[in-house]
């Protein structure tokens, strides 16, 4: 199915289903970011995802290591607007440019408790959850805890879902995210 598939709904043409959440992306943002756009198409898809976001973004994970799940799973899935998105949380947050860079590539993060995520991310992605205790130890040995393994399952969930839809509708990035693509 071409990408052409997925028009750049606005509030008007969108899906009555999926205006409300597009008026507070837009409310929030400043602007209807054409990713939430394509992804209107399907409200039962915005909503999923906004849903799993919100409840991502409250677990007990602090905000760097949220953001590490996120541009780890962008990264890894190929999505070149989601690595742009939050490229642009992490510079609001003061990341570390050496981290960001290592993000971006792929690479050995330069703080050793934030690098423990990023390999237990890639061990729960690796072994489809079925990570072996050494894992798990290894994780728990950086101050995480055993409910932020799960959560860590939440937040492949949602960005899964995120990056594949990102992907499939051929979302571009956005002008405000542009300077971070």
């Amino acid at each position: 199915m071409p990408a052409t598939a997925f028009p750049d709904h606005t509030l008007e043409s969108a899906p009555a289903a999926a205006r409300p959440a597009l008026a507070a992306i837009a409310g929030k943002q400043g602007f209807l970011p054409a990713a939430a756009g394509r992804m209107a198409a399907s409200p039962e898809v915005l909503n999923g995802f906004l849903r799993m976001n919100a409840l991502f973004e409250s677990t007990t994970l602090d905000k760097l290591s949220r953001e590490v799940l996120s541009m780890t799973m962008a990264t890894r899935n190929g999505c070149h607007i989601c690595v742009a998105m939050h490229t642009g949380i992490l510079t609001a947050l003061d990341a570390a440019p050496a981290l960001v860079a290592a993000l971006r590539e792929g690479t050995p993060l330069p703080d050793e408790r934030l690098e423990a995520m990023r390999q237990f991310i890639l061990a729960v992605l690796a072994a489809n959850g079925a990570v072996d205790d050494a894992a798990i130890e290894a994780f728990t040995a950086h101050g995480y805890t055993a409910r932020n393994a799960l959560e860590v399952t939440l937040g492949i969930a949602a960005y899964t879902l995120s990056t594949f839809a990102n992907r499939m509708t051929g979302a571009p990035v956005d002008g405000p995210l542009a300077r971070f693509a």
